[in-house]
């Protein structure tokens, strides 16, 4: 929880107070949790929405502790308690972003640092709670019992319409995929999203959409929502992810692990949410950035095997106050995500769960051209930031290849298509997790794709590098002997991961370039992320389900 030892003016706290009294406090629907905010956060909305006011506040006094409680179905707090302590957290910090490029970590305890505190604060309207349980699988009961998290990301001032996805495009959707597309396509609103790990529903042997909606019923019963409606759980989304074919434990869900996430809601902090997502994955991956008018973007994601994504990633959410209308939102998530999360392979195989959901509260007024435009590069800076971040913490990796491809004879996506066949190619991921700069694997990866789809191409200009230093043009190696070899090596070297490491160590490449010149060549591009192939990999995916 953070809080300041400044004074704080009597001038602030009185209009702080008088701002409380003034709102909706004990009815409004964001009294029924608790909040944090900043000086500077609480100047900038007082003033762009003072007169509805209504974000509940940590409840902290100096030296008669008032301890955090938690009510009910978010009762609210005695006002006895919550105003002494409303002085105090206006003079707390404001929130702060994660950088384009992440620094160096030494350790999971400065990994862990940097993305919690102020730079996961959540978005205004927000509160996230998660918590574990346990199941016996339907189809392995020998296993035991098996751990299962659960996460629930709640708009505490009621439902949205402002809010888009992206889903799989596999032939053989999980539950959520398929309930979650009825939910966008029924342009109804929304106000919470529950994420549950370890079974993905997808295929299972009963019926995965009703397991599903069993479970949003569960969070809209926990959290009240639509005044406790018969169609209620229609304004929660459903997210799974872990193994294919089970069933999911939807009862122990709805019973049991629901109803404690709720009870731990909290409206500081994504990172809870960013780490309890996680299957396999070897560190939470969140990015936040805040936009001039003082609306705040905040994403999370999962994912490190089955990353090869058509239209969306493994689990992905944005959190939001700029208010966007909804059309505009889907389709900035819609460029947003081709230039990132399409972008990327770890191992070739697209997932069956993959989502992509970003969610707006509305709190911030975004509704000029210059507003949008930066909303949308900070859209596209986040989606970026994470799918490299997948990549990253791709099962068992140990580089991360940037293959950047310039004047291709075709589209934008026929590049794309290019840079992941490279991808995962499995002869040159060998190479360059061996730090082998075997050249002849990515040319023969470069030609075999054209030759299978772009057989009329001339590719007499193109030219290669690794590195930065041409090793291809003219239709010929350029390769000059051991000091060459010695520096493409370096380079692999220098971009290489730990592969079972708990955190990213840097942000660095195996840089990949193919530009196939101005006269032969044509105006696609596009720039993709994968990752190499490692023992660990292997070692992680033959034992998953256990």
């Amino acid at each position: 929880m953070r809080s300041s030892s400044h004074p704080v003016p009597m001038a602030a706290a009185r209009a702080a107070s008088m701002l409380l009294l003034c709102s909706s406090w004990a009815s409004s629907p964001a009294a029924r949790t608790t909040s944090l905010l900043s000086a500077e956060a609480f100047s900038s909305v007082a003033s762009r929405t003072a007169p509805a006011f209504a974000r509940p506040l940590t409840v902290r006094a100096p030296r008669h502790r008032c301890r955090p409680r938690r009510y009910p179905r978010y009762l609210s707090p005695s006002p006895s308690c919550v105003l002494p302590s409303l002085a105090l957290s206006v003079a707390t910090a404001a929130a702060s972003d994660t950088d384009a490029v992440f620094p160096p970590f030494d350790n999971l305890e400065e990994y862990t640092a940097y993305i919690s505190g102020d730079r996961s604060a959540l978005p205004l309207g927000f509160a996230t709670g998660t918590a574990s349980g346990t199941f016996v699988p339907v189809e392995a009961p020998s296993m035991g019992k098996l751990p299962i998290k659960g996460t629930v990301l709640y708009l505490t001032e009621g439902p949205t319409d402002s809010w888009a996805a992206v889903f799989t495009k596999n032939k053989f959707p999980g539950s959520p995929v398929k309930v979650g597309r009825a939910r966008l396509s029924s342009g109804g609103p929304i106000q919470a999203i529950v994420v549950n790990n370890k079974v993905s529903n997808v295929c299972s042997g009963g019926d995965g959409e009703a397991d599903s909606e069993l479970v949003c019923d569960a969070v809209a019963s926990a959290l009240a929502l639509g005044e406790g409606g018969k169609d209620a759980g229609k304004l929660v989304l459903p997210s799974s992810t872990g193994v294919i074919g089970w069933r999911l434990p939807a009862k122990e869900l709805a019973e049991d692990v629901v109803p404690k996430a709720v009870a731990n809601m909290q409206t500081e902090s994504a990172h809870d949410a960013a780490r309890d997502i996680m299957t396999t994955d070897r560190y939470p991956k969140l990015r936040s950035k805040t936009l001039s008018n003082g609306a705040r973007l905040v994403g999370i994601a999962k994912g490190a095997g089955m990353i090869e994504p058509n239209m969306a990633t493994m689990l992905c959410y944005v959190m939001t106050d700029a208010d966007v209308p909804k059309s505009t939102l889907q389709s900035m998530l819609s460029s947003a995500v081709n230039d990132s999360f399409n972008s990327i392979s770890v191992d070739g195989d697209e997932s069956t769960s993959d989502t992509t959901v970003v969610i707006s509260s509305r709190k911030v007024p975004t509704d000029d051209d210059a507003l949008l435009k930066e909303f949308e590069e900070a859209l596209t800076e986040i989606t970026k930031g994470l799918s490299a971040d997948l990549v990253r913490n791709g099962e068992g990796t140990g580089h991360v290849m940037r293959i950047s491809i310039g004047n291709f004879p075709g589209s934008d996506a026929d590049a794309r298509r290019l840079g992941r066949h490279i991808a995962n190619s499995p002869l040159f991921k060998c190479a360059v997790s061996g730090n082998d700069p075997n050249t002849g694997r990515l040319a023969g990866a470069i030609g075999s794709f054209m030759g299978k789809f772009f057989e009329e191409a001339v590719l007499d200009d193109l030219t290669v590098t690794l590195g930065g230093r041409a090793i291809f043009g003219s239709n010929k190696f350029i390769l000059e002997g051991d000091d060459v070899e010695r520096e493409l090596s370096d380079h692999m070297k220098e971009a290489q991961l730990g592969e079972v490491d708990e955190y990213p160590r840097h942000q660095k490449f195996v840089e990949i370039g193919l530009d196939f010149g101005d006269e032969n060549g044509g105006d696609g591009s596009a720039t993709v992320l994968g990752s190499d192939l490692t023992k660990e990999y292997v070692s992680v995916n033959a034992d998953y389900r256990s």
